[in-house]
């Protein structure tokens, strides 16, 4: 294998204080973090808004989720090839690509729903879905490669709360941009917080963007698909997106169902369950860093332990203090996993196809996630939302056992 060079870019820069250094790569964080929450207020946006489209594009409910879980089945089968062409490309000028993706994806959107055009739509969000997958991939990859090795864990960790945070912001402004301009306009919307991303991130990550050197051989790159603990790994962020999504889809459910609270309420308590993501994915990264010295397996094996018990009991309470604390301790154990589980696995592969393992480390964790609010629905149909439950207490019981046996980066 030959040794890769520094980035060339890095050459012709006048060399930075240590202070200025610093600045420039979280600045390069923050940037990169605002093309990711754009990214995903986007991808989530269409369901703040459902019955508008609905009654617009004269749609059933279940076509309906499809403007939504695109996206996830987009992102699950590009995952892979975007990774093995991150390993052989420079993820600064990826990133940059991946916003004019979005452009086209937003614009073409908009005009499709302004025309009553379902099914173009849903192509639009099938390319924002590339997009998507490109930024999250390619931003885990620059981040990891900007800072030391002592502060990777806490910047994937900052990058990662993006999800959550952009969740949340097109949850809540959804509805007031289709009010004043119209549904379709909020597929454009969200390109704004991604260019000015773009903008911020562009010039701080110069030289950021990868070593030249050698692409990885194509037996380098198998090497990764044929790497148990890759798969072990994967396995984690499978279960973790799994139970993610699954209390996400059901749990409004069961509190309006099983125990009678209004709708409104109940879907109150359930957005506690994200919401709490934007600080457990930032600390995950800190607790792994400072808490464990830069390990990752105990804060796997943590996370899941406090998980599995949360999610076991929770259907043996009605008292709402109670509830709110189960899904507070839920929310955040599952999202220190998704926060982690990223840096975990490219810890465990070579660096020249580290962008290959993430990919991959997407790619699982996605079908996880797009699997689970179906399979949820199925175990609801055949025996009710408690058994559903108790099947996501297991799935963390599993957890605990595979993050037991998971292996600990440099061992």
């Amino acid at each position: 294998m030959t040794a890769r060079s520094s980035d060339v870019e890095s050459e012709n820069r006048p060399p930075r204080r240590p202070q200025q250094q610093t600045q420039s790569i979280w600045g390069l964080v923050i940037g990169v973090s605002l093309i990711s929450t754009g990214l995903a207020a986007y991808e989530i946006v269409p369901a703040s808004v459902t019955p508008l489209i609905r009654d617009s594009l004269q749609i059933g409910p279940t076509i309906a989720g499809l403007l939504v879980g695109i996206m996830f089945g987009s992102a699950v089968i590009t995952s892979l090839p975007i990774g093995a062409v991150l390993d052989r490309t420079n993820s600064r000028t990826a990133i940059a690509v991946a916003v004019l993706i979005l452009l086209v994806a937003g614009s073409w959107g908009w005009v499709a729903g302004r025309h009553g055009s379902y099914w173009s739509v849903i192509a639009s969000r099938a390319l924002g879905g590339v997009a998507y997958v490109i930024v999250w991939n390619a931003g885990i990859d620059i981040v990891s490669r900007a800072v030391n090795s002592a502060q990777r864990a806490t910047a994937v960790g900052i990058f990662t709360a993006s999800g959550p945070i952009g969740f949340a912001v097109g949850q809540g402004v959804g509805p007031y941009i289709a009010g004043r301009f119209g549904w379709p306009a909020i597929f454009v919307a969200f390109t704004g917080p991604a260019l000015v991303g773009l903008v911020i991130f562009w010039p701080l990550s110069q030289g950021h963007g990868r070593s030249h050197g050698d692409a990885p051989t194509l037996t380098e790159f198998s090497a990764v698909l044929r790497n148990p603990s890759v798969w072990l790994v994967g396995l984690l962020g499978f279960l973790g997106y799994a139970l993610y999504l699954f209390v996400n889809s059901w749990g409004a459910s069961y509190l309006t169902q099983e125990l009678g609270f209004p709708l409104a309420i109940g879907g109150l308590l359930v957005a506690v369950f994200p919401a709490v993501g934007i600080l457990a994915r930032i600390s995950s990264g800190l607790v792994s860093d400072r808490l464990f010295a830069g390990r990752r397996r105990p804060v796997m094996l943590g996370s899941f332990a406090v998980a599995a018990p949360a999610l076991l009991i929770f259907t043996h309470f009605r008292a709402l203090s109670l509830l709110v604390l189960l899904l507070l301790l839920s929310g955040f154990a599952i999202q220190l996993i998704l926060g982690l589980s990223f840096t975990y696995v490219r810890e465990l592969v070579d660096p020249q196809v580290a962008a290959t393992a993430v990919a991959f480390q997407t790619s699982i964790g996605l079908a996880g996630a797009f699997l689970a609010p179906i399979a949820g629905g199925a175990i609801v149909n055949l025996a009710g939302l408690n058994a559903a439950f108790l099947l996501a207490g297991l799935l963390a019981i599993c957890g605990i056992v595979a993050a037991w046996c998971a292996p600990e980066p440099g061992t």
